[in-house]
């Protein structure tokens, strides 16, 4: 491990331990992530909604990485909402929304934005929940089937290309949801470290069930998937 990549904020996220709740979640994102940092050498980044920029040493080769968010933090380079970014047409090459589109106001809206400040032929990363619990941050609006987020980027900008995939399977998302609930009986029970050994079961047992199992990592009827990437290339 680099020196950045232990020492940057977000260490969990981009390294979520077994016993995390949001495993399933947070680790196919950071390896997604991870495999489209390695392109990004020289590019402009440009992370919306990016909190303390977990995933900045993904994309560390980048020429340069802006964060822009609607609070200030001692990462945000750039002050402003997804449906209003403060930043000029056509000038990034990658563009990071993760785990953002659940909380905004208008998802419209912020797709057409994510479209408007990326180059063309330039790419927009985003992820989103499918299933989730209710989580405000400070608000938590949606959730998304895969045909319904390929929908809402379709029309709401010119691509090339949209690429919409589930970061974990079915057995994935199923253990996630009950991970979640155990661990709160376990904390209302003031046991919470308890349950660790538990979540770790659970996360370990579903992504060998998911890897084993093809149809469960398929959008057939019946699927369940807590997370969502998109890839987006702008036309």
């Amino acid at each position: 491990m680099s020196e950045l990549e232990r020492t940057w904020p977000g260490l969990t996220q981009r390294r979520p331990s077994r016993t995390d709740t949001g495993w399933s979640v947070r680790a196919p994102l950071a390896a997604w992530l991870q495999r489209e940092g390695a392109t990004s050498a020289g590019k402009r980044v440009l992370d919306v909604g990016c909190g303390l920029t977990p995933y900045y040493p993904c994309f560390a080769a980048a020429g340069e990485y802006v964060g822009v968010d609607v609070v200030d933090g001692p990462t945000t380079d750039l002050i402003g909402p997804i449906e209003a970014l403060p930043v000029e047409d056509d000038s990034f090459d990658i563009v990071l929304c993760t785990q953002v589109l659940e909380h905004v106001d208008d998802p419209a809206a912020a797709v057409r934005e994510l479209h408007r400040v990326t180059k063309p032929g330039g790419r927009v990363l985003a992820s989103t929940h499918g299933v989730m619990v209710f989580h405000p941050n400070p608000n938590d609006y949606w959730r998304w089937t895969h045909t319904g987020l390929r929908r809402v980027f379709d029309l709401n900008g010119e691509w090339q290309a949209i690429d919409v995939q589930p970061g974990a399977g079915t057995a994935a998302g199923l253990a996630l949801l009950v991970a979640r609930f155990l661990h709160l009986l376990a904390k209302r029970a003031h046991v919470a470290v308890a349950a660790r050994p538990f979540v770790a079961a659970l996360n370990t047992g579903a992504a060998a069930l998911d890897a084993r199992v093809p149809i469960l990592r398929e959008p057939v009827p019946g699927a369940l998937f807590a997370n969502l990437h998109v890839t987006a290339v702008k036309a």
